[in-house]
């Protein structure tokens, strides 16, 4: 069971894993922070990229704030984390010569 520390940025224009920040991940959702909504939505979109079922993924701190930490059944930490290394890897060679800006 591996966990992953997310900086979640709710009310986005779109769903989409940012970036690495030091140790944890940011990702940004449109789902408002109202409700678990925008938690629901990090936990369908974390799945989706990994590949794994929604309920393998528990939010265990950080519900009412973006600094979360999230578990992950059946995944070890160095896993998740090569998982998203590579995605943004592949994102970059997308947009090479584009920089993002925050």
């Amino acid at each position: 069971m591996g966990r992953l520390s997310l900086k979640v940025v709710p009310g986005s224009s779109r769903d989409e894993i940012v970036r690495w920040r030091g140790d944890s991940l940011k990702v940004k959702v449109k789902a408002p922070p109202a409700k678990g909504r925008a938690n629901e939505a990090v936990v369908a979109l974390l799945a989706e990229r990994l590949r794994i079922d929604a309920s393998s993924i528990a939010v265990v701190s950080g519900h009412g704030s973006p600094a979360k930490v999230v578990e992950v059944d059946g995944m070890a930490a160095a896993a998740i984390r090569q998982a998203f290394s590579s995605e943004n890897s592949a994102n970059a060679a997308k947009s090479a010569g584009s920089v993002k800006r925050e």
